[in-house]
């Protein structure tokens, strides 16, 4: 598995370029500002999709054009889709951004998955941040797994719960139900800062369910 981050735009979202060793289409998740590093960092290579872990402005602002440049599909929860397409929704609008983005090609669900080359991208729905927050799990052959976590978990944290929509109580169900059962060597990508592990989290992230 062949995973590139780009830190993009004034909140310095990490964006995700994820694939296999070989020529097939990549799928890029949050591109979230600047679209022409996006695009020169792909060089030749095609896009399958474009997956949002949520709708906030940070997360969306290179997505309209991304997809005019690639002609990859979008895909984001159901429960975030309705959010893309108004600068209130997506929260830029309270801190002078107007990101927006086109209504996504495949609404997703918990469970769903999509396929790039021999990576399979599997969606699991952690509301809280978001009501349709998603992380993704993206697994190979090689048996190791990557987990992009958008805003739901961080290197020692977890995302804010205060502004609308969001939700504490949903964010430490999400976290106990979908992320402690994965393997301790899991690789964390998130949506901004350091990459961790499952195993580093569940000892040292105070936010990290305990019983």
């Amino acid at each position: 598995m062949q995973v590139t981050r780009l830190i993009l735009g004034a909140l310095e979202t990490n964006c995700w370029i994820v694939g296999d060793d070989s020529d097939r289409p990549r799928a890029v998740i949050d591109p979230g500002d600047e679209a022409p590093r996006v695009i020169e960092a792909l060089g030749d290579a095609t896009v399958a999709y474009v997956v949002l872990t949520h709708s906030h402005f940070d997360h969306i602002g290179a997505v309209g054009d991304l997809l005019a440049a690639t002609g990859a599909q979008l895909a984001a929860h159901v429960d975030d889709a309705g959010s893309l397409a108004s600068a209130e929704t997506t929260g830029g609008a309270a801190f002078g951004f107007n990101h927006t983005a086109p209504a996504p090609d495949i609404l997703v669900a918990d469970g769903d998955t999509l396929e790039i080359g021999g990576v399979t991208l599997t969606v699991l729905h952690t509301p809280g941040h978001t009501p349709g927050g998603i992380c993704v799990l993206a697994t190979d052959d090689s048996g190791t797994a990557h987990l992009f976590s958008g805003d739901t978990l961080f290197s020692g944290s977890v995302g804010r719960t205060d502004f609308p929509g969001g939700d504490s109580r949903a964010l430490s169900r999400s976290i106990a139900q979908k992320l402690t059962p994965l393997d301790a060597s899991t690789v964390v990508h998130p949506g901004h800062g350091p990459d961790t592990t499952i195993a580093r989290e569940a000892r040292l992230n105070a936010f990290w369910p305990r019983a």
